[in-house]
């Protein structure tokens, strides 16, 4: 009688503990699939930062960055347009359609030969379902170039 008892146990045990290993199995799973970007029906627009601060940069400084976008939908996206909201900010448009699943560049160049802080944007028009027009943000200071050391006579 014990035998069948101790038997039984064991099974009992070893049932629970495969149990066990398989829905943590399931929740590893399902943590991985939580961070993907949400999927729209047509062409989607998600970008990973809508804002850049450049900081506080030298005057004439490389004024040159990206806004990374991933088209989450399922139907490529097509950028029409991107327009700066003064002649100092300057975007580069990807030329080709962005494949569902894909990444895209924004690129936006702002004149750093202006002194002071700097508040910009740049407004991103498309075929993305639900926001055919997207504004990004660019922001900053310039410093002033260093006074010259006073010459001795």
């Amino acid at each position: 009688m014990r035998k069948i008892f101790l038997l039984a146990m064991l099974t009992v045990l070893g049932t629970t503990f495969s149990n066990a290993q398989e829905s943590s199995k399931k929740t590893k799973k399902a943590k991985t699939t939580v961070a993907a970007l949400p999927k729209v029906d047509g062409a989607g627009m998600v970008f990973e930062n809508e804002t850049i601060d450049y900081g506080t940069i030298a005057h004439n400084a490389d004024g040159n960055r990206q806004f990374v976008f991933t088209n989450n939908g399922n139907k490529p996206l097509v950028i029409t347009n991107t327009q700066g909201s003064c002649g100092c900010t300057v975007p580069t448009t990807p030329k080709e359609p962005i494949a569902p699943g894909a990444k895209g560049v924004i690129g936006v160049k702002y004149a750093t030969d202006r002194v002071g802080p700097f508040t910009k944007t740049v407004t991103v028009t498309s075929n993305a379902e639900g926001q055919a027009t997207k504004t990004l943000t660019i922001k900053g200071t310039i410093l002033p170039d260093a006074a010259p050391a006073a010459t001795k006579s």
